[in-house]
């Protein structure tokens, strides 16, 4: 696992309030029941940790900007805006 995996599933571990270990890649947000604060919490803690700016539309249902379903659609989605940012 990279380490911007990593990063990203403890900062989503946080949010929900579970350890690490209990999240996968498979892991879907809704099935961990963070209300809107968390979620908005979530998106400004990855913007911070990885110098991201993420659409402003993220958190609504079937954005393809940036899609918030699953653990691994984040991280698809954080190292999408961090190449992007690189090049």
């Amino acid at each position: 696992m990279t380490n911007t995996a990593q990063t990203i599933i403890g900062i989503i571990a946080e949010k929900a309030l579970l350890e690490p270990a209990d999240l996968t890649v498979d892991t879907r947000l809704d099935a961990l029941a963070l209300d809107s604060l968390a979620m908005v919490e979530l998106v400004f803690a990855l913007e911070e940790a990885f110098d991201i700016s993420v659409p402003f539309n993220a958190n609504e249902p079937g954005s393809e900007e940036f899609d918030l379903s699953s653990v691994a659609a984040i991280i698809a989605a954080v190292e999408g805006l961090v190449s992007q940012k690189a090049a």
